[in-house]
């Protein structure tokens, strides 16, 4: 029996990663897909965002929700409501025939995300005894370092080898299997429920706060973050936050208790997951649009380049978990910092040119998010029991998400304002270094706008195309010879009268003189196009690395958060 029982657990621990896995990974799996997505939809990138902004948004508004209402209702019955509402969004969102359905598809599988995630958590960690706890939870933790990870690698092989379509439908067999998993390993009809009410009006405030919160940060870039509409939406959020600390320190039941928050290593862990998700979603979000943007690589080739990052959390993860109990949380959690530090340190004085500098960022970045991955959701429990030990795992997912969209917000933020500034240099150079060309006005002014075009429409050649070495046409060259040789004769007196021999030796010399200024102009034209090129070329690298450098001071400071986790001596573990 004793042996059933714990094939059981394994088997309930088992789906409840998968799931975890799932849901998180569809937070970044879709990223690298975008350009193919947009292709066969025919959409604006613009409008696409929606089905990335709704997936967040929603994922992040109803967590904490829905893992109070899988206590109230029972989490092994929500669960399978939250997996058939992932599986029905997943497989409407592959089979999506335009975008208004791709969003609806997004939506109904992030509210399904949001139900699996805390339940999955809570019966993952209810699985075992108390003796196993800290393992349990430090694998559902690596499950979502992992995802996150993971997720643009995953999206560019799909992408690549299968097509868009399958970065949402590979869900659907996954979760068929998580289902089959479930329905041998989990009660239904008596399983425990939590005598508790639903707390309305936190629920609504903190539904309030996130949505403005999130809608804000995702498109304060587009909608100008001075904007009447963004300060709004930021000052609703600021006063709905502060009604929901109002109402819940009254509430009999709130929605999050506040009594975690007394506890500093959960306070700590809270604080860490946010900066982590920050720092790590900057890293591999950014670089892969690099890659393919400036660099001209495949969206598989810009997946698998930072590869090396997901195998070092991979790596990491579980060793850093151990690594807690003998250590200490406080030195565990800082040496995390000081590889995400070094990461930032190797991104600040890169040449992102070269890939073997990009490596070693890649391996500091998934060192550092590693280890702090490994052991942050178990620190982050605490001793905590019953309601507090869901209520925990819900705010420390929610907390993940507000990471990854801080890191949006702030880095893509700052990313479009850099590349604006440095398409404006380019092309002001561009335009300078034209005018000393000696060519026709006219040529001067079609190049001109060629290539403001190319630089405001395109942030780099791709790879693969060549641009032309010869300026001039075959028919453009003949009708200047043509035009030069009458003027020739023009200049002669009794043209007519010539020798057809002498008129050929006057077209002879026009003609040689004429491809010997095309040959002079092209010589000229090519090189300033490669001085225009590279250039714009060092100085849109530039933008794409600047947030980084101006990020390192911050990162820096938010490494004091390993002072809020115990020192090995006062360490008990949970």
């Amino acid at each position: 029996m004793a042996f059933i029982l714990k094939s059981k657990q394994k088997i309930i621990i088992l789906a409840m990663a998968i799931g975890i896995f799932l849901c998180v990974l569809d937070t970044t799996v879709m990223n690298i897909a975008l350009p193919a997505i947009q292709t066969g939809l025919h959409v604006s990138l613009d409008d696409l965002s929606w089905a990335l902004n709704i997936y967040t948004i929603t994922f992040a508004v109803f967590t904490i929700p829905l893992g109070r209402l899988a206590d109230i209702f029972g989490r092994h019955k929500l669960y399978i409501l939250g997996l058939g509402l992932f599986t029905l969004g997943s497989a409407l969102s592959g089979l999506a025939p335009n975008l208004a359905l791709l969003i609806a598809g997004r939506g109904i599988q992030s509210l399904g995300a949001a139900t699996i995630f805390p339940a999955g958590m809570t019966i993952g960690i209810s699985a075992t005894s108390m003796a196993n706890r800290t393992k349990v939870v430090a694998v559902l933790g690596v499950m979502q370092g992992l995802a996150a990870a993971l997720g643009p690698t995953i999206g560019g092989i799909i992408t690549q080898f299968l097509g868009w379509r399958w970065v949402f439908m590979i869900n659907v067999p996954a979760c068929l299997v998580i289902a089959l998993l479930v329905s041998r390993s989990l009660s239904f009809k008596h399983e425990a429920t939590i005598a508790a009410k639903i707390d309305y009006p936190g629920m609504v405030l903190s539904m309030v706060t996130l949505f403005t919160l999130t809608l804000a940060l995702i498109k304060g870039n587009d909608w100008h973050w001075n904007s009447p509409l963004i300060l709004s939406l930021c000052g609703l959020s600021l006063l709905a936050l502060l009604g929901f600390i109002l109402v819940e320190r009254h509430s009999q039941h709130p929605m999050i208790p506040l009594d975690l928050f007394k506890n500093r290593q959960f306070t700590g862990a809270s604080i860490a997951m946010i900066i982590t998700g920050i720092f790590l979603v900057a890293f591999m979000v950014i670089m892969p649009t690099f890659f393919t943007k400036i660099q001209g690589h495949s969206e598989l080739a810009a997946a698998l380049m930072i590869t090396p990052t997901s195998a070092m959390i991979f790596l990491f993860s579980p060793i850093s978990g151990f690594l807690v109990a003998k250590l200490g949380p406080r030195l565990v959690i800082a040496s995390g910092f000081l590889g995400l530090i070094a990461g930032y340190l190797v991104l600040y004085n890169m040449n992102p040119n070269n890939y073997h500098q990009v490596v070693w960022a890649c391996l500091f970045i998934g060192m550092g998010f590693g280890i702090i991955a490994g052991p942050i959701v178990v620190l982050g429990a605490a001793d905590f029991t019953g309601e507090l030990l869901t209520a925990s795992q819900s705010v420390l997912g929610l907390f993940r998400q507000i990471g990854s969209v801080l890191a949006v917000a702030i880095f893509v933020s700052a990313l479009t304002a850099n590349l604006n500034t440095a398409k404006a240099t380019a092309t002001q150079t561009a335009n300078q270094q034209i005018e000393q060309l000696h060519i026709p006005r006219a040529a001067k002014t079609t190049m001109q706008q060629q290539t403001d075009r190319q630089i405001n429409n395109a942030n780099s050649q791709p790879s693969g195309t060549t641009t032309p070495k010869k300026h001039v046409s075959a028919t453009e060259i003949s009708q200047l010879i043509e035009t030069n040789y009458q003027q020739a004769l023009a200049k002669i007196g009794n043209a007519a009268l010539l020798p057809t021999e002498v008129k050929a030796q006057i077209h002879a010399r026009v003609a040689a003189g004429v491809q010997r200024k095309v040959r002079q102009e092209n010589t000229s034209i090519n090189r300033t196009v490669s001085t225009i090129k590279a250039n714009t070329k060092a100085q849109i690298t530039q933008a794409f690395m600047r947030p980084y450098r101006l990020a390192l001071p911050f990162l820096i400071l938010a490494s004091l958060t390993s002072l809020l986790f115990y020192r090995k001596q006062d360490y008990l573990p949970a």
